[in-house]
């Protein structure tokens, strides 16, 4: 970033966190947690702090003014010691779902990369290796476009499905977070969670992705095809027997022929010309015999819970939920990748939420900027774009958030 874009950012930040109307709301406990600030000089990162209150936290925001601020999951005996003399107390459960873990086909409109070594570069999903040199270092930009906040909406509904139909917390439990970028955050500050180690957290990250749930990962095999067909759909009332069962029957009643192909279902016509058949004995009645023209044995089904599994499992980052130590954004302060706010959301309000609207936190002023490449978005109501290499005067918000993304260097007055 050019140093007259970052004057830019760091001047808006600063003008948010000193601002009277600005009151970042502290995280429960906070004298127990770890803060943490990442820096605007150098990028540097300021850790193993600690606040006692509030205040103290509002005035330390207006005071460093931050890139990004981060609050440790897990509570301290001394947050501010070395981590091995810490004193861990236990940890909330927390969640993320970013549109970076869930395949869309938008990224190919948005996002740009360029190899380090030798410059190659296009858009997509960013090679392991570059396939003109081999190298393995690249500069990426992302864009957080509507249908990527939607997707990562719609994994977020199902993990707070899970967590309140399958694990049983009530809703008052659960609090849901726009992140701020890409995506949501979900806590779960329960005191019965709390001391639940790595190796627990695993277990309930393996039930969100649907690991391990035989037969579906993994053929059975067997002689008795008739007795293993019977054993393999003994789907029950409950848990993930009841999404298998729920997720086949949606499936099989709506599904074109593209979709069962796509699926490996070799008997298509048949499938299809029984759909209301297959749903009502096989699936309602628990009933898995032959029906007249469907011909389909044990492997059919499984490859069709197989495919619903994928769609009814939660995409989660797994590495944020099982490490006990781990620093997540704090609520209401700024994120430095688009000057977007981390705000919290009634669970309920969650289809509604619009982000580009409701965590814009900068509502006046204009800026020049210089955009190399952008696409449409909308913010605040208001659409903008596309650009390419073209200087255009635009709200604060829409400006800081091309600066920030790496889109756009502001122009000298």
């Amino acid at each position: 970033m050019e140093p007259i874009s970052q004057e830019f950012v760091c001047e808006k930040f600063a003008d948010f966190y000193k601002s009277s109307s600005t009151e970042v709301p502290a995280p429960s406990l906070i004298s127990q947690r770890e803060i943490a600030f990442l820096l605007f000089k150098n990028r540097a990162m300021m850790r193993h702090e600690s606040v006692s209150s509030s205040t103290a936290l509002n005035r330390c925001l207006g005071e460093i003014v931050p890139s990004d601020v981060y609050h440790s999951c897990a509570y301290y005996e001394n947050p501010e010691a070395e981590m091995e003399k810490k004193g861990w107390l236990g940890a909330d459960l927390v969640f993320d779902i970013d549109a970076d873990h869930i395949p869309t086909t938008c990224n190919k409109i948005h996002d740009e990369f360029a190899c380090n070594k030798c410059g190659f570069d296009g858009k997509g999903i960013t090679p392991e290796t570059c396939p003109v040199c081999g190298g393995q270092k690249f500069d990426t930009k992302t864009w957080p476009c509507e249908r990527c906040i939607q997707s990562a909406k719609e994994e977020t509904a199902k993990l707070i499905d899970m967590l309140e139909k399958d694990f049983g917390f009530a809703e008052k439990e659960i609090r849901v977070f726009f992140s701020g970028h890409r995506g949501y955050h979900v806590h779960i500050e329960d005191e019965a969670i709390r001391t639940l180690d790595g190796m627990a957290r695993k277990e309930i990250v393996d039930y969100v992705l649907g690991l391990g749930l035989a037969p579906f990962d993994e053929d059975e095999g067997g002689k008795n095809r008739k007795r293993q067909r019977a054993r393999v759909f003994s789907l029950y009332g409950f848990g993930w027997n009841k999404r298998i069962r729920l997720g086949m029957q949606s499936f099989i009643l709506n599904s074109t022929e593209e979709d069962l192909r796509n699926v490996g279902i070799k008997n298509v016509k048949g499938v299809l010309q029984n759909k209301d058949a297959i749903a009502k004995r096989y699936i309602e009645e628990n009933r898995w015999i032959g029906i007249k023209g469907v011909g389909a044995g044990v492997e059919t089904w499984l490859k069709i819970a197989r495919h619903v599994k994928d769609l009814q499992s939660a995409k989660i980052d797994t590495v944020v939920t099982t490490d006990i130590h781990r620093l997540i954004r704090m609520n209401g302060t700024l994120h430095g990748k688009t000057g977007l706010k981390k705000i919290e959301l009634p669970i309920a309000d969650l289809n509604v939420f619009d982000p580009f609207k409701e965590a814009v936190a900068f509502k006046e002023g204009d800026a020049k900027v210089f955009v190399s490449s952008a696409p449409e978005f909308k913010l605040s109501g208001k659409m903008f774009g596309p650009y390419k290499n073209q200087t255009v005067e635009l709200p604060t918000a829409a400006a800081l958030l091309l600066v920030c993304k790496g889109r756009a260097e502001v122009v000298k007055q």
